[in-house]
């Protein structure tokens, strides 16, 4: 069957001002030059190809050109000012607190702000916290997606803020832009967004694009009012599987793809279709501008500008295992990490073969030092293997299943599985304990975190109270014609509720004051539908995740197109309260 699932859903803008192409984009901002518009500032997000835009806006006819990295501290200075965030570990690091302000040399500022004073023709500021140093009479700002910095950084083509570290390994550039660069950055774009004129996408290096402000916020405002999808990214995996080339239509010359981000907004892309071109741009951009409407009161005052679900699928079809893992607790994410929650989850099982499996807690009557030992034997030692079932429950899972993991808990899903992963949004905080004697994909062993994991696993979490707590807690909410809601978790210690709708007709949703994230987890086709006309319909088709904002408040889905009349199944996540 052919694949119906959009990889590039956007939202449609139909009279935005949208510019392409360098030459365009750069006589437009020309034309803005007259006698009250002396400084024009350009800001940057990390990940741009800071030279080449640099080039371009270099041509613009001025008096002064400034680089702000040339005000910058220097590189020592930054590595020892950052160190406290980067820290020494190979993957964690600590939440910063700087601002870009304290990136810069005070005295080079102080001198430069003197020059443009002095300057009478056109100054032109470019580079990261150009608005820092004097607000620009016309702003404009280049972002950046996270998992296109990502993959440029794989590439070894951009360096993080203030340092050359371009050549190190991917993961120590990671840690750098999650715990301190981004952050940094994103502080910075928060307070300057109702400030920027104009909006670069740059992402496609042969296609700039921009759009005005007005474009920018509208496109903003019509996303926080409507049901929406971002741009979902794919990834392999060392246990990575088949069952996403077909179904997502991927590049069949890739060995595998283990990963599917179609919800995690701080990394997605959002498409504005704007005159029937798209423009790409940060989804966290949403986030920040309009948490209210879209994660709803309740939600935004617990987390404030954060996303806090997430929806991931894991395909080991044709695969192999997951690495035996563990997430940190509460408490110990708070006190090592500077978190304000930590990574529940739940595997919600979308397709398996009949011996697709779960790992999860410990079997009743465990010996923690006799596991632990092993554990470490067999990762101290390649030949010997670590007994996963003699210790940890390996529960048979079938399609539909749903098993939840709260923090805590041992787990991990078995080979010839499809889960689509439902958890809170922390990233990175994984406990490797066991990765099965296998290399990672660049050829080197993956990071074990057992001297961590070891403080974190929930001894009390066995077998009985796997099957008693964490396993198919089914409940049925309420039924009417042609559909049964049923609640399916989280756990009780879980901020994340889990609803199910099996139906054939239509079904009255709430979002029960929370931004919801739902998936279409049977079913060819639905649709998504206002009570009074104040959004637009929407068309989804299987396994692709959506988003509700909170303001909505009530929408209606029913089953669309081939699947009218038919059965079809969706999950959904809210934030309790």
């Amino acid at each position: 069957m052919k694949s119906t699932y959009d990889k590039f859903p956007s939202i449609s803008i139909d009279n935005g001002m949208i510019i392409q192409g360098w030459e365009n984009i750069i006589s437009t901002i020309e034309k803005k030059i007259n006698n009250k518009c002396k400084t024009i500032t350009i800001e940057c997000y990390s990940g741009v190809y800071y030279e080449e835009l640099k080039s371009h806006f270099k041509k613009i006819k001025n008096a002064l050109f400034i680089d702000t990295l040339q005000l910058f501290k220097t590189e020592k200075s930054i590595k020892s000012m950052t160190k406290p965030f980067i820290t020494n570990d190979m993957l964690f690091g600590y939440y910063t607190n700087l601002s870009i302000e304290n990136y810069f040399n005070k005295e080079k500022v102080k001198n430069e702000r003197k020059k443009i004073d002095k300057t009478k023709g056109t100054v032109i500021i470019f580079g990261y916290g150009a608005q820092y140093i004097k607000k620009g009479d016309l702003v404009i700002y280049a972002d950046m997606p996270r998992w296109e910095i990502q993959k440029r950084m794989r590439k070894k083509e951009v360096t993080g803020l203030g340092v050359n570290n371009k050549n190190e390994e991917f993961s120590l550039q990671y840690k750098r832009g999650l715990f301190n660069d981004w952050k940094v950055l994103d502080r910075h774009k928060k307070q300057i967004y109702e400030e920027v004129d104009f909006w670069i996408d740059s992402v496609s290096k042969e296609n700039p694009k921009m759009i005005d402000k007005s474009t920018f916020f509208e496109g903003m405002e019509k996303a926080s009012k409507s049901p929406f999808r971002v741009v979902p990214f794919f990834d392999p995996a060392p246990w990575g599987g088949q069952w996403m080339k077909a179904v997502f239509d991927l590049d069949n010359n890739i060995s595998n793809f283990g990963w599917c981000f179609d919800c995690v907004p701080e990394e997605n892309s959002l498409l504005l279709k704007v005159n029937d071109i798209l423009f790409e741009m940060p989804s966290i951009n949403l986030v920040y501008l309009k948490s209210k409407d879209l994660l709803g009161e309740p939600v935004e005052a617990r987390f404030g500008k954060e996303f806090p679900i997430r929806f991931d699928f894991l395909d080991t079809m044709e695969g192999g295992n997951l690495s035996l893992q563990v997430h940190p607790t509460f408490e110990f994410a708070h006190e090592n990490f500077g978190l304000t929650y930590t990574q529940d989850e739940s595997y919600y099982i979308v397709d398996a073969k009949e011996d697709s499996c779960v790992y999860l807690g410990v079997k009743t009557g465990t010996n923690k030092n006799g596991m632990l030992e092993e554990l470490k034997k067999a990762n101290a030692c390649p030949g010997i293997d670590f007994a996963a079932e003699k210790y940890v429950n390996k529960i048979p899972a079938k399609k539909h299943d749903h098993f939840l993991i709260p923090a805590g808990t041992i787990h991990c899903s078995g080979k010839n599985t499809v889960v689509l992963e439902i958890s809170t949004t922390p990233n990175l905080f994984t406990f490797k304990l066991w990765d099965w004697q296998r290399l990672g994909l660049d050829g080197k062993p993956r990071p074990i975190n057992i001297e961590r994991g070891e403080k974190v696993i929930q001894w009390n979490r066995n077998s009985e109270y796997v099957e008693n707590e964490l396993t198919n807690k089914f409940e049925i909410i309420d039924q009417g014609d042609g559909w049964i809601e049923e609640k399916t978790g989280l756990h009780k210690t879980q901020f994340i509720e889990t609803r199910r709708h099996t139906f054939s007709k239509s079904v009255l949703h709430s979002t029960h004051q929370s931004v919801n994230v739902l998936n279409l987890v049977e079913g060819e086709e639905i649709v998504i539908e206002s009570l009074n006309g104040e959004f637009e319909p929407l068309i989804i088709h299987y396994a692709e995740t959506f988003i509700i904002p909170a303001c909505i408040n009530r929408y209606i889905i029913k089953p669309h197109g081939n699947s009218s009349n038919n059965k079809c199944i969706t999950i959904k996540a809210f934030v309790r309260h």
